[in-house]
């Protein structure tokens, strides 16, 4: 484990033992970890989660004195359920009005780009000809793309693969007209199978955030968002993006304490 850099990040004491009941009914803190976005988590040689997230969870159970627990998923939806269930005390999402419904978001601590692919023979060379009729997009099922092409497009067709990592290769089976996912995951499927390409411009930002249970109250949503911005602050974000050979993810900027989130 990292360990932790002075100033900045240095946990208050007497804070973090007030707020132990509210992150860890259970005695563990119990962090969901999802192994659909390898810009986040994957998994070691030994078949062990490791990556920017699995950092983070490990920090912030430091910060608290708390045995962590992690809880590896496959899809963002099961990370979103788990959080917004109880069943998980922390997790790791890209931010989202629908799932701040039951979710206290920090702000984000990394920033990721979407990006639409296609076939080297389609016409579509730019995004605003992908929201078309007759034109399908396959996401990953409860994904941050799913959540925004769902309220953004009017006119192109939604497919749904059981998981991001999944996407490219539902693509090709449904026969469909546009793949839309994380950036670096579909650059890897490009390389992996031939006759693909990325359109020029990305259609979003992703601002992945950590958060909590907003029953946990609004102490506890605080601290964790403190959190962020210590890790931010003092380079541990940026360490384990270069730790862990990430390229294509930046360090969200700093944000104001307080700033509203969904």
């Amino acid at each position: 484990m990292p360990p932790a850099a002075a100033g900045a990040g240095a946990a208050t004491p007497g804070v973090a033992n007030a707020l132990r009941p509210a992150f860890a009914p259970t005695g563990k803190l119990r962090a969901a970890i999802n192994l659909g976005n390898p810009i986040l988590a994957g998994k070691d040689a030994s078949g062990a989660p490791r990556g920017v997230s699995v950092d983070l969870a490990r920090e912030f159970a430091s910060r608290l004195g708390l045995e962590l627990e992690l809880l590896v998923v496959d899809t963002a939806g099961k990370s979103v359920d788990a959080v917004a269930a109880g069943n998980a005390d922390i997790g790791f999402f890209a931010i989202d009005p629908k799932r701040g419904a039951q979710i206290a978001f920090t702000p984000p601590y990394v920033l990721i780009e979407g990006f639409y692919l296609v076939k080297d023979d389609s016409p579509i060379r730019r995004n605003e000809e992908v929201d078309a009729p007759g034109m399908r997009v396959v996401v990953g099922a409860g994904s941050a793309y799913d959540l925004y092409l769902t309220r953004e497009l009017k006119q192109a067709e939604i497919l749904r693969s059981p998981s991001s990592p999944t996407v490219v290769d539902t693509f090709i089976e449904t026969h469909a007209e546009v793949a839309a996912g994380v950036k670096q995951q579909l650059e890897a499927d490009a390389r992996r199978l031939s006759g693909l390409r990325l359109l020029d411009q990305r259609f979003m930002v992703i601002r992945q955030a950590m958060g909590v249970p907003k029953s946990r109250g609004a102490e506890a949503a605080a601290y964790l968002a403190q959190f962020v911005e210590d890790m931010k602050a003092d380079g541990f974000v940026a360490a384990a993006l270069a730790r862990h050979g990430i390229d294509g993810a930046v360090v969200a900027p700093a944000e104001a304490p307080g700033a509203a989130l969904p």
